[in-house]
Formats: structure tokens, sequence, C-alpha cells
């Protein structure tokens, strides 16, 4: 088993949960894509930062919970997880859970998440 994806998936994690957008958009391939099944497609890395930019303003407080990663073949990741943060739109509390795949490439960047709901 190749750990270096699992290692990689949880500094995705740690960097999200740290909100270091910067760090972050350097993590991603020029040509990236990354589909949530709660938000779109978004193609490409400023595209994607663009998009966590505004997820980000949206929930100040996001935190990701992640109780364990699988190793996917080609460089993939798995992991279910738990997403909290009150949304500054509503001023409410949310609780979402989901299970997000990452796909890197050999030298560790990004290249595909999906973002998916829990029944899918």
């Amino acid at each position: 088993m190749n750990t270096r994806p699992l290692e990689w998936a949880q500094n995705y994690v740690g960097l999200s949960n740290a909100h270091d957008l910067d760090r972050i958009r350097t993590l991603f391939t020029t040509e990236a894509i990354y589909y949530s099944a709660y938000f779109g497609e978004f193609e490409g890395r400023d595209a994607i930062h663009a998009m966590m930019v505004d997820f980000f303003g949206r929930f100040p407080d996001a935190h990701w919970a992640v109780p364990e990663y699988r190793d996917l073949a080609n460089n993939g990741v798995e992991f279910s997880f738990i997403m909290t943060g009150i949304d500054r739109t509503s001023g409410k509390m949310v609780c979402r859970h989901g299970l997000e795949r990452i796909f890197f490439s050999s030298d560790g960047l990004i290249q595909r998440i999906m973002v998916l709901k829990p029944d899918s």
C-alpha cells in the first residue's frame, strides 16, 4: 500500500481545517477538477480557489471530522466526513455528512476531488 496519498489527503484536510487557502491553492494542479454534490463542479485551480474563498466566507468556522482514510487505486484516497459550521447567511449550525474521493498526481498534487452525499 502506498501511504503517500493518505498523507497528502490528511495534509489537505488539515489545511482545510486551518482555513489556509493560500497553501491549499498550491496543492492543486492547474487543470484540477473539483466536483461537489452540494455545490457543483469547478474546473481549474483558480476556479477551485474562488469557490473555496466563497465557501469559507459562508462557513467561517467550517471543520471536517474524518475518522478514517482509505487507500484507492491510482493514487486515490476516500474518506467519510462530517462537516460542521455556522452558515453565515442563515446563522444556523450545519452538520453535513459526506464521502470524499481525492486523486493525486504522482508528485502529490490534487488532480480531482469528488464530494458525494452519503447516499451516492
